[in-house]
Order: structure tokens, then C-alpha cells, then sequence
């Protein structure tokens, strides 16, 4: 802030048009001049704080041009600051009283004011009459503006804490749509052990799973990840669960079928351009059948007492990408107790602080050592193990869904070492 002694000037090219300035209302304009000398022009620059909050103050400031803005929030964080626009003035409370202000004051833009030394504007200013009632005017003014802003302010907060609770509300809508999160998802069978773990990276999430008997067989499957986040990726993935629950019962056996039918589903009205990674199947489980198809999505990962591995996956575009897209089907067989494990992508891009991606060669590690634990504890660990990995919560979405044939009951030690 720099400022220029007026004392001697030009006081009419220096000050502007007095009678656009609310204290000098009704003013013979040689007794503004007359009171005003010994008083300073100041140009503050765009962005610069004129007053702190909790500072002594002894100088009243009269806007000539420019904007100032004044916060109530000594951060400046409220989003409803007070405009001060030119003729207004600041600091007069603080310059009378000699309290510290109470807050903040900057510029907007470049601003030049007229800086009154709090003398002069006690015994010069105010005693000229006409100007304490003018005062008066401007100060309740200026707390009209306050209220405002205030209200304002607490609008947008109530706004805000409704917002809160709708984000809420559609987090755990999000969760009742799928099935049952870290717990055995079949208990009353002894054919077919589940369990789906599903953890947003915000609020809301894209990525989704989805495990169902089709008939009293045939148990239906499916995982999938939505490009984007938020509210957005959410919608689609609601989208997705209701059309492959509709769907699915009609493509017995047929999942390259299904994802055809929802591709088209997905690519009208596309207009946002929202595609889906999504791999899905049928398994027999009375003999362990397996068929599958994919749109995209990351390889599943095959489980037994030999070790782990990934499963050949045909090729397949993103659903929503392309229309009239055909998929592929393929075949294998899973043996008692053989674990099938589905992930959505989220786990393997997951980076510690050195940049180095979680990998599917630590989630094959883990099953290998840890694939005969009950679903709920392997799908917990193995988020567990990528979030001590990455030294937080991973910034994409994390899903799991673990199959194995027949259930079993045993934890090895093994599962609980570092990745």
C-alpha cells in the first residue's frame, strides 16, 4: 500500500466528485476540502489486505475507486464476503473507538483511497454538521449488507449439510443395492461359498458386483467399474445392477449374450460419454462349470492348493463404447474348493508414496498363501493389505468378489503377512 500527502494538491482532481460519497452528502464542498487536509490518497493493490481482524486500527478509509471486500471470516474461507464499492468507507468503528477491527478487509482490484487520520476524522470531519448523521446512514447500511451476508452464509451451510445427508443417503442406497458387503453371501448352501467387499472412493462410487442363482444351478456373477466418479458413476452403476438382474435370468449360460443386450442398453442416450468395464458368468455349482464373458475388465485371478494364476479372458470393448458389439465365451471348470477371485482395478493401480503400483503379482502372492481363509477375512485382508500398501485409501474405487466351491473354514497364518 503506498500513499501520497494531499496537503498542497489539487484536492478537486484528487478527491472526484464529492457528492458520490454518502458521508459528504448535503457537504458545502469547501468544508470537505477544509476537512480533509492532513489526510493521505493510498492506492492498494488487487489482492492486498487493507485491515486484519484483531489488529489495532487508528485511520478511517473512504473507497474513491475500485472494490474492497470485507470477511467476516478472518481466513476469508465464507464464499458471501461484504462488497465495499466506491464512495463507502471502513475502519471508522475501529478509528473511533480504538478496539481492534473485526474483519478482514482486501482488494479486489486495484483500489485508491482517502486514509483519514483518526484525529482528523474525530475533530475535523465529525464536527461539520450533518456528517455523524450520514455516518449513522452508512453504518446501518453496511449492517444491513452484514445480515445479508450472514444469511447468505448460513443458507449455503444449511444447503450444504442438506447435501451432506443426501450423499449419505445415497451411499448407503448404494450399498442396499448390492448384495450383503463382508459376509457370506449363501450361508444356507454347502455347494457355494461368496463374499463381495466394496469400498468407494468417495462418498458414492462407480464400480459395482452383483451374485445371484438364476435357478437353483446356476448362480449368476458379475463385477464391473464405471469410468469416473461421484454421483455421476453412481447413477450409471445402478443403472447397470437393474438391467443385468433383469437380463441375466434370460441369458442362462449365455453371459456374451447378456453383455451384447447391455451394451446396447448402455449406449442409448450415452450422451455423456459413461462407458463400463464389467466381467461376468455362470457357474454351475453342482459340477463347477464355469462360463464367462468380459467387456474389458480386469482378469479375475484362479486359486487352489497349487498356487494362484490369472484366467485367459477374451477380448472385449467397454460397454457403452460401441454399438452392436458382439463378446466372446469362455469355458473351464472349477474343482472343490477352488477360489475365484474378481477385483476391480482400483487395487492394482493403488501407489505407495515411491510411485509403485500395488500389482497383481502381491494380490497372487497373497491367494497363494492365504486362499483357503474364510471369504470375509481374504477380501478385508487384501483391502487391508493395498491400504497399508499405498499408506492410505486408495483414489479409485475397490471391489472384490470371491467364489469357492464348497465352503471352508480354515485361516492360515500365512494370510496375515505384509505385502
Amino acid at each position: 500500500m503506498s500513499g501520497t500527502d494531499i496537503a498542497g494538491t489539487d484536492f478537486e482532481q484528487q478527491l472526484g466528485d464529492l457528492a458520490a460519497i454518502p458521508l459528504f452528502d448535503g457537504l458545502p464542498r469547501w468544508a470537505v476540502l477544509s476537512a480533509v487536509r492532513g489526510s493521505a490518497i493510498v492506492d492498494v493493490a488487487a489482492g492486498a489486505t487493507l485491515l486484519k481482524p484483531g489488529e489495532s486500527n487508528s485511520s478511517m478509509y473512504i473507497l474513491l475507486s475500485g472494490e474492497l471486500a470485507a470477511y467476516l471470516d478472518a481466513t476469508n474461507a465464507d464464499d458471501s464476503p461484504i462488497p465495499i464499492l466506491a464512495g463507502e468507507c471502513v475502519g471508522e468503528l475501529s478509528a473511533l473507538d480504538g478496539k481492534p477491527t473485526s474483519a478482514r478487509v482486501t482488494a479486489r482490484s486495484d483500489a485508491k483511497l482517502l486514509e483519514l487520520p483518526g484525529n482528523v476524522f474525530r475533530n475535523q470531519l465529525l464536527t461539520l454538521p450533518g456528517v455523524a448523521g450520514n455516518l449513522l446512514l452508512s453504518l446501518a447500511d453496511r449492517m444491513r449488507k452484514a445480515n445479508m451476508a450472514s444469511l447468505q452464509t448460513q443458507r449455503e451451510q444449511l444447503e450444504l449439510q442438506h447435501l451432506r445427508k443426501e450423499l449419505q443417503l445415497a451411499r448407503q442406497l448404494q450399498v442396499d443395492m448390492v448384495p450383503t458387503l463382508n459376509a457370506p453371501l449363501f450361508p444356507q448352501r454347502q455347494d457355494i461359498d461368496a463374499c463381495g467387499f466394496m469400498m468407494p472412493a468417495g462418498n458414492v462410487g462407480g464400480s459395482l458386483f452383483d451374485c445371484f442363482f438364476v435357478d437353483r444351478q446356476q448362480l449368476f456373477f458379475c463385477i464391473g467399474d464405471v469410468s469416473g466418479h461421484g454421483m455421476a458413476a453412481a447413477l450409471v452403476m445402478s443403472r447397470i445392477v437393474s438391467v443385468m438382474r433383469n437380463l441375466a435370468p434370460d441369458n442362462v449360460m449365455d453371459p456374451s449374450s447378456l453383455l451384447s443386450a447391455v451394451n446396447a442398453h448402455l449406449c442409448e442416450g450415452n450422451d455423456a460419454n459413461v462407458f463400463v468395464a464389467l466381467f461376468c458368468g455362470y457357474l454351475n455349482v453342482s459340477n463347477g462349470r464355469l462360463r464367462y464373458s468380459n467387456a474389458g475388465h480386469t482378469p479375475p485371478l484362479l486359486a487352489w492348493s497349487g498356487g494362484s494364476k490369472r484366467i485367459p479372458i477374451p477380448k472385449g470393448a467397454l460397454l457403452g463404447a460401441v454399438r452392436n458389439m458382439s463378446y466372446l465365451n469362455c469355458d473351464m471348470t472349477l474343482a472343490e474348493h477352488d477360489l475365484l477371485l474378481c477385483y476391480t482395478d482400483g487395487l492394482l493401480s493403488a501407489t505407495n508414496r515411491n510411485g509403485e503400483e500395488f500389482g497383481e503379482q502381491r494380490m497372487l502372492d497373497l491367494l497363494t498363501t492365504g486362499w483357503q481363509a474364510p471369504l470375509p477375512t481374504l477380501v478385508a485382508a487384501i483391502y487391508t493389505q493395498v491400504q497399508t500398501f499405498a499408506g492410505r485409501q486408495p483414489d479409485d474405487d475397490c471391489t472384490l468378489l470371491a467364489l469357492r466351491r464348497a465352503a471352508y473354514t480354515g485361516m492360515p497364518a500365512a494370510l496375515d503377512r505384509r505385502a
